[in-house]
Parts: C-alpha cells; structure tokens; sequence
C-alpha cells in the first residue's frame, strides 16, 4: 500500500475542507446561499446578463465585451472596442442586450459613448455572435447627444420583440420634457434600428418620458415594466413604467408631494414612483426573482445599489403587492461588496450573482463578479450545459506570508503564464506553468488581497488569493 499517495491525498483532501468552511454564507429565514467568487480582476462591469447558453455576458465600461461559464470562472474576450469607446468618468461601454430568439437570430445590442472633450455622443449597435467572437458592427441610431454624466443606458429586448433603451438627460435636465429631444427618455426601438409603428407616437422612439438617468430595466410580476432611476441629491426611484406616461422631471422629484409639483403632476400625467430613496443611495441595475430555490424572495425585484452621498451599497430585495402594482418592503443585503453595479439570475438553480464596482464614484478596478446559491436546492430539471474545458484551483486561497500553496491547473494552461496581481491592479510577479500541478511560495508577498490570473487561448480564470500576518 502506498501511504505517501494516500496522504498526499488526505492532506489536500484537509485542505478543501479548509477552503469550504472559509466559504461566507448567509442565512435569509430557513434559506443559507453560500458565497463563490466567480471571476476577478474586471475592470469596471457595467452589464451583467444570463444568456441564452448559461453563461454570463458582460459588458465591461472601457469596451470590452466578456463571456463568463459561470461553474469554472472561464473568461474569454469576446469584443474589444476600446478603440472606439469614450470611457472617462461616467461615459463608456454601457448596456448589452441579447436577441429574444438569440439561437436563430444571434444578435448582440450594445450601447457606448464615443467621441472626445466637449463632443460626447452615444449609439446604439449590433454586432453578429458566430458560437466564438462578436463582429460585424451595424450601427442603429447614431449621434445620440452625450455628457460626462447621465448617459443612461439599460437595454431590454422587449417581450413583443423590440429594443428598449434607457437615455439620461446628460445633464440637461429639461430635455426631459423635451419631445423633440430622444434624452431623459425611455425609447422604443425595432431590432433594425427603426421606428415601431405602434409606439405612442409613430414618427418617434420615445416610449415614455420625464426620466432623469434610469440605469434598471426589467420585467416583473404579470409581465408589467419596472426601471430604476436616479435621482439628484434625493428621491432615487423605482418606477412601473407605462406606455405614453410623464415621469416628472425636472419639474417633479420621487412624488408629487408640494404645491408646485402636485399642479404640474395634475396637467402633465406624471406618474409616481413606487417606492423613492432619499438621499440618494444611486440605484440601478434590477432582475426579477421568482424562482423556488430561494422562497422567501419569490416574486421580488432585486436591485443593485451603487450607495450614494450615504454611501449605503447593497442588493435591495423589493416586496411587492399581488399585482405587483406596489412595493410594500425591502430587504437590504451584502453591503460589504463595495458599489453593486448589476445582478442577474441562472434560472436552472436559482443562484444570484452580481457585479461589484470597486468603493468610491465614479467606480474602480479591478472588480468581481460574485455568486450567492442555495446549495440544498437540486433542480429536476438541470441543463447538462457542456462545461468549458479548463480549469485551474488555488488550495488554500488564503495563507501566511512565506507558505506554500498548491496550484493545480488543466493541460490547457501548461506553457503559459499565471500573474499574481494585487487589489489595486499592480501585477506583483509573473510565473511559467510547467506543470498540471506544483506548490508555490508566497515568500515577499505582503499581507494582503491578491488574485492570481492564469491564461491560455481558451480564455482566463481568475482565483482570489489573502495573506495574512
């Protein structure tokens, strides 16, 4: 009997273990989720969407378009734009949207700023996906009037088949009121970037208006339309939003609650919000919950909260009425992430991930997306999605200074390098791979976060990585 292997193997079977009992979990009634860092090392993920092919798609905000296989952390680079993309402070890469029949028409929607200086204009694109790469741009409205700030953007493609997209009042704020102008809208817009004959007005794209910089577009309860939106220093909102109806600003901030506001809501078909913050706590990217593997958020709104002048981020879980026509309660969790800019759901096993976006304004890399999941939850159904096929582990992931670690990789990353990078995105050391397996010394390394990023033609995976003292 060989005992070495048999105690190699329990000693990294000890090890696991470690591992998993440094897993963070949280306890919602009778439901734990338990925390997986999924990826890190993101620079600044705006967009954060459940495909078609259960994986997450990300937009990054200086125009990078990532694909994540949520179980290994695989990323790959699939749409590199930086070239093109203005991303200074607010402006960027913004809101993504996949096609609603994306297996026969593989469309990909994305908005970004461009240009320079005092001439910041927004479009809205497509790109074609070919199973490997976006490519071949077709431009569908253009020279959309940008700003430094209040750009927008959330796209949704809409249960009947159209874009909708939000747009900020750049900083302008009675262009919201301005039909002439397309800025502090909602619009309405068919995939081929044209106007639909059915909307409100048939010569315009504007769905509904009043808005000041909605960034969450979701579908609901009985399939109603809800948006979150910022406010200035109070009244941050979350919206049901109806076809042709006034949003109120800048006339008009949360609810029509003062003289002034109250007779201009009454002449102009405002409608209120259903729930507002103030001050405000910037709020914006919302998914809809209503899946079994957590009951007690069946049929709520979970919404990322940047935090705002109170500096308060969080996941907001909103509770509605029956009809989903008000919001009678919020939960708040995981405020420790720093600013939570989007949050989507695997509808397979319920779990939630969400973005996170560094912990100052106007957001910092590098950045994470992070996975809560209930563990106990076994779907009956599971898709048996093809897993990609590399894989690389860090055992343990946290370590005094000066111990080794054991690093195992996939063949696919053998010849290639691994970096360790500190949390402020300094790449501390690089390493060559040579082998699927050896152990490693954190010898110089001070205490602190890291995360090591291995690479290959298949894509990166990221694993966190903690010294201590």
């Amino acid at each position: 009997m060989d005992f070495s292997k048999i105690f190699a193997g329990f000693f990294f079977f000890i090890l696991a273990c470690a591992n998993v009992q440094a897993q963070t979990t949280v306890t919602i009634d009778s439901t734990e989720l338990t925390e997986r860092e999924v990826a890190i090392g993101l620079q600044v993920p705006w967009e954060i969407l459940w495909g078609p092919d259960d994986h997450i798609w990300v937009t990054e905000k200086r125009g990078k378009v990532l694909r994540i296989e949520p179980e290994t952390g695989n990323t790959t680079e699939i749409l590199d734009i930086q070239s093109e993309v203005l991303s200074d402070s607010e402006p960027g890469l913004l809101g993504m949207c996949l096609h609603g029949d994306f297996e026969n028409t593989p469309l990909v929607y994305l908005v970004y700023n461009y240009g320079s200086g005092f001439n910041i204009r927004e479009r809205l694109v497509s790109y074609e996906w070919d199973g490997a790469a976006l490519s071949n741009e077709t431009i569908l409205i253009n020279n959309i009037d940008g700003g430094g700030i209040h750009n927008g953007s959330r796209l949704l493609f809409s249960m009947d088949g159209k874009i909708l997209m939000t747009t900020g009042d750049v900083g302008s704020g009675n262009l919201s009121q301005n039909m002439n102008s397309i800025m502090g809208k909602l619009l309405r817009i068919n995939p081929d970037g044209t106007i639909p004959d059915d909307n409100p007005d048939p010569n315009s794209y504007i769905y509904s208006y009043g808005h000041r910089n909605a960034q969450g577009l979701a579908y609901g309860p009985n399939g109603q339309l809800y948006s979150s939106e910022h406010g200035a220093q109070s009244s941050d909102e979350f919206n049901i939003i109806e076809e042709n109806r006034n949003y109120g600003w800048p006339n008009v901030q949360g609810a029509c609650n003062t003289n002034i506001e109250i007779a201009f809501c009454d002449a102009n078909n405002v409608k209120e919000p259903l729930i507002e913050f103030s001050p405000c706590v910037a709020v914006n990217g919302i998914a809809y919950y209503d899946h079994p593997a957590i009951p007690e958020w069946e049929g709520t709104m979970l919404m990322a909260v940047l935090g705002g002048f109170v500096q308060d981020p969080r996941l907001s879980v909103l509770k509605f009425n029956e009809d989903g026509t008000e919001v009678v309660g919020e939960d708040q969790f995981f405020d420790n992430y720093g600013r939570l800019r989007d949050v989507c759901v695997n509808p397979n096993n319920g779990a939630i991930f969400f973005a996170t976006n560094g912990n100052f304004y106007p957001s910092s890399g590098p950045n994470r997306i992070i996975e809560y999941r209930n563990l106990a939850y076994n779907p009956s159904n599971t898709n048996d999605t093809q897993l990609d096929v590399q894989s690389f582990k860090v055992i343990p992931n946290r370590a005094f200074a000066g111990n080794n670690i054991n690093l195992t990789f996939s063949q696919e990353f053998v010849g290639n390098q691994f970096e360790i990078i500190s949390f402020e995105g300094g790449i501390v050391s690089r390493h060559d791979i040579e082998a699927k397996a050896f152990s490693f010394n954190t010898e110089g390394l001070t205490p602190g976060n890291y995360y090591i990023r291995a690479s290959s033609k298949y894509g990166v995976i990221t694993q966190k990585l903690v010294i201590v003292k």
